[in-house]
């Protein structure tokens, strides 16, 4: 598992052009989880953080999803649809989508950089139990 970077907010702020303001808010909702420095206990963002949150505010600000709906959907969306993942066909996730895809990873690893912990749709789906839609029978392509 790679998770490189060590970026602060003000620097993830101007790289995902949201406000610092915004992206405390996405945590605050549990759409991210930044790591903390242990001295100051500022958070401390990732490459794979910073992706989600490009993610996230492109699904919120130019798609159309509200908050709850897109807090819906992580609890039940396959990983790789949420996030249009390039290597979905190559990724165990994918073949076995109607399980979460941290749930794969422990037995047959993903093709997924980041943490599991860090990553929106584990914070939502292990709150929330609930089955997964559709595998890759089903989706649309």
């Amino acid at each position: 598992m790679i998770d490189v970077g060590r970026f602060p907010i003000s620097e993830v702020s101007q790289r995902v052009n949201l406000s610092q303001k915004t992206i405390r808010d996405y945590e605050k909702m549990g759409l991210i989880k930044p790591r903390r420095e242990p001295r100051t206990n500022n958070r401390i963002y990732s490459e794979f953080d910073v992706e989600q949150i490009k993610h996230i505010s492109h699904l919120i600000h130019h798609e159309g999803f509200t908050l709850a709906c897109f807090k819906r959907i992580l609890q039940v969306a396959p990983c790789w649809n949420i996030f249009d993942c390039k290597v979905k066909e190559r990724c165990p996730a994918y073949k076995f989508a109607q399980r979460p895809c941290y749930e794969t990873r422990k037995v047959k690893g993903t093709l997924c950089a980041g943490s599991c912990e860090q990553c929106a749709v584990f914070i939502n789906r292990s709150r929330k139990k609930g089955k997964v839609m559709g595998g890759p029978a089903h989706s649309a392509k």
